[in-house]
């Protein structure tokens, strides 16, 4: 059941563009999956989905590896090659880099439009990612990884 209710979600996200979890709830009401709040939590977070601008200005979910969440092609190999790690602790995100890279990653990272991040702060081989929410920053450490 919880294979075909993140199937379910998959689905849902493909088709429409849902912003909030009880959005998310009352579409898979719909489609007759019975699941919590927390349960939908958990899902998007297994399922890595991030929350990127749709097109009517607000946001929605989206998968990591669908196509809102790419890095510019010329921009990737600065991002594989300069970044090193990423952690977060409450709702800020360090990553860190190689010396003098700092700033290049950040370009890489400000380019996948990530909309729950309030802004990137980048040094010399370390950068500063400050998210709205502790949830969100666990996701975007998430998705920078899964990048590399």
């Amino acid at each position: 059941m919880k294979n075909k209710r993140k199937n379910a979600i998959l689905n849902i996200i493909k088709e429409q563009e849902i912003e909030t979890q009880e959005e998310m709830l009352e579409q898979l009401s719909a489609r007759g999956y019975t699941a919590t709040q927390a349960t939908v939590s958990r899902d998007i977070k297994e399922l890595h989905l991030v929350k990127v601008k749709g097109k009517t200005k607000k946001t929605k979910y989206a998968p990591l590896t669908g196509g809102a969440l790419t890095i510019p092609e010329q921009l990737m190999p600065v991002f594989a090659h300069g970044f090193v790690s990423a952690d977060f602790a409450n709702n800020l995100v360090i990553v860190k880099t190689l010396p003098g890279m700092a700033q290049a990653v950040a370009s890489a990272i400000d380019s996948l439009n990530l909309s729950e991040t309030l802004g990137t702060i980048a040094g010399d081989d370390a950068l500063l990612i400050v998210c709205r929410t502790e949830e969100y920053a666990g996701n975007v450490v998430d998705t920078l990884k899964n990048l590399v």
